[in-house]
C-alpha cells in the first residue's frame, strides 16, 4: 500500500502499459496500475487530479454488498457443477428447437464476472451459478449466448433474435445485473 496525502492505494506495475488506470474495489480498496517505468511523481499527480472521482468511488464501494457473481466458493462449485450442466444442456436443447443453431462444446465454469460467453469456434461457456438463479433469469443467459451463435455482437438484429424467445429480456437483464453485481447500501 502506498499512502498519498489523500488515501492509500495499491500500485501494480505492468510491462508495456503506457497509461495510468485507477479502479476502486469492494470495501473501497484503490488499485492503481501503471507501466514499469512510470515515475511515482507522475502517478501521484494523476491521483490528485482524479481525487474527487476516487473519493466518490471509495464511498460508494464501501457500501457495496457483493452479488452472486463475485462470491467464490469452490465447494459450492464442485457440488453444483453437474446439476448446472444438466439444467443448461436441457434448456439449450429446448430453446434451440426454435433457433436451430449448431453448437460446439458446452463448458461449465466458475467465473467471477461472467454469466456466460460464446466463442467464434461456437463453444458456449456458462457460469455454474446459473443453477442458483430463478429459471427465467437462467433462461435469459442461455438464450443470450445461444443467439451469439448467429450474431456475434449486440446489434439490433441480435436483440431481435433474443426477443423471439425472451420478450421481456430488458427486465430480466436488469434483474440479473442486480443479482450478479450486488447492490449499493
Amino acid at each position: 500500500m502506498f499512502p498519498t496525502k489523500l488515501f492509500e492505494y495499491e500500485l501494480r506495475r505492468r510491462r508495456g502499459q503506457r497509461s495510468i488506470r485507477v479502479s476502486v474495489h469492494a470495501g473501497g480498496r484503490v488499485l492503481v496500475t501503471a507501466g514499469l517505468m512510470m515515475p511515482v511523481v507522475m502517478i501521484e499527480q494523476f491521483l490528485v487530479r482524479k481525487r474527487s472521482w476516487i473519493a466518490s468511488a471509495v464511498e460508494k464501494m464501501g457500501r457495496w454488498e457483493p452479488g452472486l457473481l463475485s462470491k467464490n466458493d469452490p465447494v459450492d462449485y464442485r457440488t453444483h457443477k453437474e446439476a448446472a450442466r444438466k439444467m443448461i444442456e436441457a434448456r439449450l436443447a429446448h430453446f434451440n428447437i426454435a433457433y436451430r443453431h449448431r453448437i460446439g462444446c458446452v463448458s461449465i465454469k466458475n467465473h467471477r464476472r461472467l454469466w456466460g460467453s460464446c466463442s467464434r469456434s461456437r463453444s458456449l461457456n456458462f457460469n455454474y451459478k446459473l443453477v442458483h438463479l430463478p429459471q427465467e433469469l437462467a433462461d435469459y443467459v442461455i438464450v443470450h449466448e445461444l443467439c451469439h451463435l448467429a450474431v456475434f455482437n449486440h446489434s439490433a438484429k441480435f436483440w431481435q433474435l433474443v426477443e423471439r424467445a425472451i420478450p421481456d429480456w430488458r427486465v430480466r437483464r436488469k434483474q440479473l445485473r442486480h443479482i450478479g453485481n450486488g447492490k449499493l447500501g
